[in-house]
């Protein structure tokens, strides 16, 4: 199966997840600092190339009700010039609660370390899991047909 990477976009770190060959499991990847990356895309395309990512999953930012906010139009910009770029298919994932669930698993787990890294990662983390747990969902609903 094609290998799913998901990434929080922040202005400041992007987090990065990356599913297993199977398509079952998320696991993190190191963050991006984009003060010190000057060329994101090439970073991405370099690692969607070296792992053999077939689709991307970014975190949409929504507001409770649903809406798109200010970030969102960011985000949306973000996504339009990664397609671009890597001529992969990106989809946008609700990615609301993310970051107060990915402090809450630090916390359960005992994580001392607070630093937004950690957060992002497990953010990026979350988006994709959920994602690939949609999919099984669906696979499950068409088995049962």
């Amino acid at each position: 199966m094609e290998r799913i990477l998901a990434i929080d976009f922040g202005e400041r770190r992007i987090g990065l997840a990356l599913s297993d060959p199977l398509g079952i499991t998320a696991q993190g990847l190191p963050t991006i600092d984009t003060r010190k990356t000057k060329d994101i895309f090439s970073y991405l395309q370099g690692i969607i190339k070296e792992k053999k990512v077939a689709r991307v999953v970014v975190g949409m930012p929504r507001n409770m009700n649903g809406s798109i906010g200010p970030k969102g139009e960011e985000v949306k910009k973000f996504i339009g010039k990664l397609t671009q770029k890597t001529g992969v298919k990106v989809i946008a994932w609700d990615e609301r609660l993310t970051s107060v669930l990915s402090k809450k698993s630090m916390r359960e787990a005992g994580t001392k370390q607070k630093k937004k890294e950690v957060v992002d990662r497990i953010s990026a983390t979350l988006i994709l899991q959920s994602y690939l747990d949609s999919l099984s969902e669906k696979e499950s609903l068409t088995d049962e047909i």
